[in-house]
């Protein structure tokens, strides 16, 4: 890869901290492989790393960072760490101790952004103690996941500090333009989880896509990817193979047009293919998941 393709932007949240707008995601990655995983995405480039109590691997994320730091590669100043808290860890006092949990799993001082997974249980709660803890020097920045409009902006309505990120499922076949709407006016920066969708429902063989990604001499996953940063969203793609993860940052040389982005605004079915928080049957799985832990869309 060029050094051209290198040159990857920065965005800064409202509380005043630079975030790298490609990362990687390390869900679905057992934590068997996720340690080596992880350093080959460092040598790639990745900077920003995401990762959540329930993915089950947090303890590889700090050791491949730990590696990563002892071998001079980098230094802990140069890298993002996210993770998450889940249902069972909403609540003030279940919140700061997820948190420490998390933290002493990453084997880490501080934490670049927390998170609040899902819009369930005890999230009013969550959010205090997230508060003090980014008050506290604790967290550089704090966010939600899987906020619909409506429930992002009651938060932020009643908040004493708004999320800073909201991460959300969104791609060309969910592209979210109400709750894109909301964030921008409440100040919320977006992130897209699954910017792919995991290939779901023709992803990568939609015809649209497939046309937009030889004009430009890219692959369809690229495509997407930049369709995303032109919008001023957050990405955090996933790959286990090293020219994979190569080939997702090798996006930042090329610029879709406005012609490229009127035609991917064709693509939105406006409906969700992984995650649906509108349904009791998701909820209920949401909630089976406590009791059942493997690995799902979560």
């Amino acid at each position: 890869m060029d050094k051209k393709s290198r040159r990857m932007n920065n965005i800064t949240l409202t509380g005043g901290v630079d975030m790298p707008m490609e990362g990687f995601g390390v869900f679905q990655i057992p934590d068997t492989q996720c340690e080596q995983v992880v350093l080959d995405a460092i040598q790639v480039g990745y900077r920003l790393f995401d990762t959540a109590s329930s993915y089950k691997n947090e303890e590889a994320l700090g050791k491949a960072v730990r590696k990563a730091i002892d071998a001079g590669m980098v230094k802990r100043e140069d890298l993002f760490i996210t993770t998450k808290a889940y249902i069972q860890q909403m609540g003030y006092e279940k919140t700061v101790q997820a948190f420490y949990e998390s933290l002493h799993k990453l084997d880490l001082e501080y934490l670049d952004l927390y998170l609040i997974h899902m819009p369930l249980g005890d999230y009013y709660g969550a959010w205090r103690a997230m508060e003090d803890l980014y008050e506290a020097g604790k967290i550089r920045a704090i966010g939600v996941c899987n906020f619909d409009g409506a429930r992002l902006m009651d938060l932020c309505y009643n908040a004493r500090i708004k999320p800073m990120i909201n991460q959300i499922e969104r791609h060309p076949h969910f592209q979210r333009s109400e709750d894109l709407t909301v964030m921008k006016k409440l100040g919320v920066q977006p992130q897209a989880w699954a910017p792919f969708a995991e290939g779901l429902k023709g992803m990568f063989a939609e015809p649209v896509l497939m046309e937009i990604a030889e004009k430009y001499g890219k692959t369809v996953p690229q495509v997407i990817l930049r369709w995303d940063i032109e919008q001023g969203i957050i990405i955090i793609p996933k790959s286990t193979h090293k020219n994979r993860m190569e080939e997702n940052m090798a996006i930042w040389d090329f610029e879709l047009d406005s012609e490229d982005m009127e035609k991917i605004a064709g693509l939105d079915k406006n409906v969700p293919s992984m995650l649906d928080c509108s349904k009791p049957s998701e909820i209920d799985r949401l909630y089976d998941y406590l009791n059942n832990p493997v690995l799902t869309s979560l």
